[in-house]
């Protein structure tokens, strides 16, 4: 059963394997490897940040991250969604 939760500093381990994963697949982003939680937490914004997991495994995460810090761009957002290689095609994309 997919359940969506809260991602925290304690999911950042799987949810960066998944993004390493996403980079080497050379078409989720043009970085070459991930930044350290400090880094990736300061760049995201605070909510939503999310998680899917199965059977209580990280499966995927969702999290926005403001597109530029220009008063005229406040509230807007790019999304960021990975899934992990096993579970893509499946939905959980869709349900973050």
């Amino acid at each position: 059963m997919l359940e969506i939760k809260n991602l925290t500093v304690d999911h950042w381990e799987s949810v960066r394997s998944i993004y390493l994963d996403g980079i080497a697949t050379g078409h989720a982003t043009f970085e070459t490897g991930p930044p350290e939680w400090d880094q990736w937490n300061a760049s995201h914004l605070p909510a939503p940040r999310l998680i899917a997991m199965q059977r209580e495994s990280v499966i995927g995460w969702a999290a926005l991250n403001p597109v530029s810090t220009r008063a005229v761009y406040v509230g807007v957002a790019e999304v960021s969604i990975y899934i992990d290689k096993v579970f893509r095609g499946q939905g959980s994309g869709l349900a973050l």
